[in-house]
């Protein structure tokens, strides 16, 4: 799809044809970074469905997914570019060989020749920005609260423009912006100035029947009465104030694991010999522990 959407209607179908169900909430603010070419920050907890807005919306468009995966001490030549300076040398030395290189030799053609595209190793954001021809790329900057302040400061500069300036080249302009989905988990808040060059919109967790909907979607071998009573059973451990909460990708990872061990509906068994399937931290399950294995499955046979 290389032109806009003609309506957040349009989104809701699309992204349900690549199996994403999105709330109309998350669809409108697809359609809007889409039309105004405004880089997308979605913020959640973690396995709400954030990073696959983007992996969605590349096989939707046709352009490349070009990810950069956020981290402590991220800098330009991991994220932008670097020259190849084990070529450059293996060139340099060839030079010298050739006898291009010496006292009565000039070496502006030789400098010229090292710093040129041909030893240019391109990172993700310069990909995204210098992407050519073809439908613009899909650009997701994950989990960008990992990052240094240092970065997002840069970040700014090209999500500005959609440009990238090299000393030694010049200036790589994107003729079409890529689409750029920033995704953040909130262990620290993204600074105001990075916000207000983005659309922004909080990716909460699905109510109860999407929920269901996408456990059957994603997991089409799951029993029906699996798939609600796994979404049920994790929207109670939801409300259980836990360190850090199941989110979609668990419910799916759950339901699998219990059809695997052939289980139609849940049991007290089932949930106490999986439960490190949907929770990931010892607190947790000695709080899912404290509350009761029995009236959490009763609960969700109720609910489903």
């Amino acid at each position: 799809m290389a032109s806009p959407p003609e309506s957040v209607d349009e989104v809701l179908t699309a992204l349900a044809e690549h199996d994403y169900l999105a709330d109309e909430g998350l669809a409108t603010a697809i359609y809007l970074a889409k039309t105004l070419h405004r880089p997308l920050l979605l913020e959640g907890e973690a396995g709400v469905g954030k990073t696959e807005v983007a992996k969605v919306l590349y096989r939707w468009t046709g352009g490349e997914l070009v990810r950069l995966q956020c981290y402590e001490g991220l800098d330009v030549a991991q994220a932008v570019y670097e020259w190849d300076y084990s070529r450059q040398l293996l060139h340099l030395r060839a030079a010298e060989a050739a006898g291009k290189v010496g006292p009565d030799a000039t070496t502006e053609a030789l400098e010229d020749e090292l710093y040129s595209e041909r030893f240019l190793v391109r990172r993700p954001l310069l990909r995204a920005i210098a992407h050519g021809e073809g439908p613009p790329p899909v650009l997701l900057i994950d989990e960008v609260d990992r990052a240094d302040d240092e970065f997002e400061a840069f970040l700014l500069e090209v999500l500005s423009d959609y440009a990238i300036t090299i000393p030694e080249l010049g200036t790589f302009r994107a003729a079409v912006p890529p689409l750029v989905v920033i995704t953040s988990n909130r262990t620290r808040d993204v600074h105001d100035a990075l916000k207000r060059r983005c659309l922004y919109y909080w990716v909460d967790h699905p109510d109860f029947e999407r929920e269901v909907a996408i456990v059957r979607l994603r997991a089409p071998d799951v029993p029906d009465s699996l798939a609600r009573q796994v979404a049920a059973a994790v929207e109670t451990m939801r409300g259980l104030g836990l360190y850090k909460p199941p989110g979609v990708a668990e419910s799916i990872d759950w339901a699998l694991a219990l059809a695997a061990l052939g289980r139609a509906t849940l049991d007290e068994q089932a949930v106490k010999a999986t439960l490190g399937t949907v929770l990931k931290y010892r607190e947790d399950a000695e709080r899912v522990h404290a509350h009761g294995i029995g009236d959490l499955v009763r609960a969700a046979a109720a609910r489903a």
